[in-house]
């Protein structure tokens, strides 16, 4: 098993750990948070499943990327957790689930989302 690990990293929620600084989507009420944010600046939702060795492999590599910390602020949704609030963004924003899936939101709306292997953190500079 430890070889199996190796290859691909553990599953659990230590591998997940980041030197990024995410803010975690939980509650609903953040959606109304988010809307409000993105009319200063661009918000990112990465919408992560943590039994997806796919989902796990574009979130290491959203976060390697990423570098526009003051300028785009970065919302982490745990799928397996809070399904419910990934079905009001899909609502609310008018985007097809995905997972994993990047979302950005400006000026209130959903103007940008890719998933899988289409996640790529320097995307996010269009939206400056």
């Amino acid at each position: 098993m430890s070889f199996i690990k190796n290859i691909f990293g553990s599953v659990s929620n230590d591998s997940l750990q980041s030197k990024m600084v995410w803010v975690s989507l939980t509650d609903l009420e953040q959606l109304n948070e988010i809307t409000d944010l993105s009319h200063e600046n661009p918000v990112v939702i990465f919408k992560h499943s943590t039994r997806c060795s796919i989902s796990r492999m574009a979130l290491k590599q959203f976060e390697n990327e990423f570098d526009l910390k003051d300028k785009v602020t970065p919302y982490f949704l745990d799928l397996l957790n809070h399904r419910e609030v990934s079905n009001e963004i899909a609502s609310l924003f008018g985007v097809v689930h995905q997972s994993p899936q990047m979302i950005v939101v400006k000026g209130g709306k959903a103007v940008y989302d890719a998933s899988h292997s289409e996640i790529d953190a320097e995307d996010l500079t269009r939206f400056l």
